[in-house]
């Protein structure tokens, strides 16, 4: 009688040592990275959401004296506010961001790379949603100046141009990266960068967001897509792939004619 309450004892012990256990240990210090890393790229969005609600002085004057500069430059070029008009809704608007993202999902979905089409469109979703919560919460104002020369609707932080735009470029260079040649791959970060720091020149050139309200946005980006990011890298980890860097793409694999393996988890 003595000896049966060790047995199940023994076997918990023996599965710490085992495969099985070693697998869970590493997805357990997978998951507290990823939400160690997560907490980190949040930090820089929060501080600038500090800033805001606290009316921080220095903030308040290089909004102001930005706004009012680019504004000026506007008023006195009524064709450049058509181009950086079109710019903002059109090339780099929202609409024509989450299409392209949607594009992806679609041809995903078509290779059967179903957890890499549901990475990109929940980042593409949450980022939408994290976005408009925060507005709402901290309900800032547009800026008003004299002799507008656009409007917009809604509160001002975090810019939703801004931080789609940095969503939905992440999931684009993320997705599709593996599919560009190596001594291509400058290219489509030019790209990207181009897009993101360009619809946030156009939104404050406007005259309907604050240079805080761009960078909010792009900063909630970052944390949503790090988020979402490492939770897919554990999955891969969980499957027995290797960690990948952003210039080789969340998924190289993508490129191949087994974008999933099917398998046990943890099996190498």
């Amino acid at each position: 009688m003595t000896e049966r309450p060790t047995q199940p004892r023994r076997h918990r012990l023996a599965r710490l040592v085992t495969g099985h256990g070693r697998a869970d240990t590493r997805f357990g210090v997978r998951l507290a990275v990823g939400a160690a890393l997560t907490s980190l790229a949040a930090v820089p969005f929060s501080l600038a959401l500090v800033l805001v609600e606290s009316h921080w002085a220095p903030l308040h004057r290089l909004d102001r004296d930005v706004a009012e500069r680019l504004h000026r430059s506007a008023l006195g070029s009524p064709a450049w506010v058509r181009v950086l008009d079109f710019l903002t809704h059109v090339a780099w608007g929202p609409l024509t961001m989450r299409l392209l993202v949607a594009g992806v999902v679609v041809w995903l979905l078509w290779r059967r790379a179903f957890r890499l089409a549901a990475w990109a469109a929940v980042t593409a979703t949450a980022g939408g949603l994290a976005g408009l919560l925060v507005k709402n919460v901290v309900e800032r104002a547009r800026p008003h100046l004299p002799d507008p020369v656009a409007h917009a609707p809604g509160f001002s932080f975090p810019s939703g141009h801004a931080m789609t735009a940095f969503t939905s470029c992440a999931v684009l260079l993320l997705v599709l990266l593996p599919l560009v040649p190596r001594a291509w791959r400058p290219l489509p970060w030019v790209l990207a960068a181009t897009a993101v720091l360009g619809v946030g020149y156009t939104r404050v050139a406007l005259g309907v967001h604050w240079v805080s309200d761009v960078v909010g946005g792009w900063l909630l980006g970052l944390a949503v897509v790090t988020a979402t990011t490492l939770a897919f890298e554990a999955w891969r980890g969980d499957i027995g792939r290797s960690r990948t860097t952003p210039a080789e793409g969340l998924e190289p694999e993508i490129v191949t004619d087994s974008p999933e393996p099917v398998g046990r988890p943890g099996s190498r």
